[in-house]
């Protein structure tokens, strides 16, 4: 099993924060300061800090936001920049960090005994993010959707519907199973299909 060590790994330098970096292979988005956004890759990360590939050039101690498959949104500053990409610090919480450090474990530990995802349905790639929250007030919110499936999605948003809450996500029909750090889960009131879900994909 993969577990965290504090030790430097002999094989590579160790990031910061004294965290060993995991080799993955996720793929998200990212938005640089000037708000432009680009598809981009995670290949290397630890909970301090993340190696990336995009297309998008970075400048060295610019901002960036990225929605990461697996892991959801994620906050830095580019520390370096190499041929293919840069190396990103993680800015988050003692408590953000540990939820990370399980993460990457987990996913660690999934690709080496080969163990399938815990979904019910498989999670499907988004090019459109932006989206509306409606309440059953009538009241809308802009969203960002950080995770998709056909039954249900994750959201970035700051206000947080009740759990059991019912909602439209556009105009799909569901409710608020779940809170996290940066939005609120919405399982949909029927499994839909990729045509239902053009508007995202």
């Amino acid at each position: 099993m993969f577990t965290f060590r504090n030790a430097p790994s002999q094989s590579r330098p160790m990031p910061m924060h004294g965290f060993q970096r995991v080799s993955v292979n996720m793929p998200g988005r990212l938005m640089l300061d000037s708000h432009e956004e680009y598809p981009c890759t995670v290949t290397e990360m630890s909970p301090g800090d993340v190696v990336m590939t995009c297309v998008g050039a970075p400048v060295e101690g610019e901002r960036i936001i990225a929605y990461i498959d697996h892991l959801g949104r994620l906050e830095g500053k580019v520390l370096e920049l190499n041929n293919t990409g840069f190396v990103m610090s993680v800015i988050a919480t003692g408590r953000k960090r540990e939820k990370l450090a399980a993460q990457l474990i987990w996913l660690a530990n999934r690709h080496e005994l080969g163990l399938p995802e815990d979904r019910r349905h498989d999670r499907l790639s988004p090019r459109v993010t932006r989206a509306e929250l409606t309440l059953e007030d009538g009241s809308r919110y802009p969203c960002r959707l950080v995770d998709l499936s056909l039954s249900g999605a994750a959201i970035d948003i700051e206000m947080r519907p009740k759990i059991g809450s019912p909602v439209m996500l556009n105009h799909l029909r569901g409710r608020v199973v779940r809170h996290f750090a940066e939005g609120v889960a919405i399982e949909f009131a029927s499994i839909q299909t990729r045509e239902s879900l053009r508007a995202f994909l």
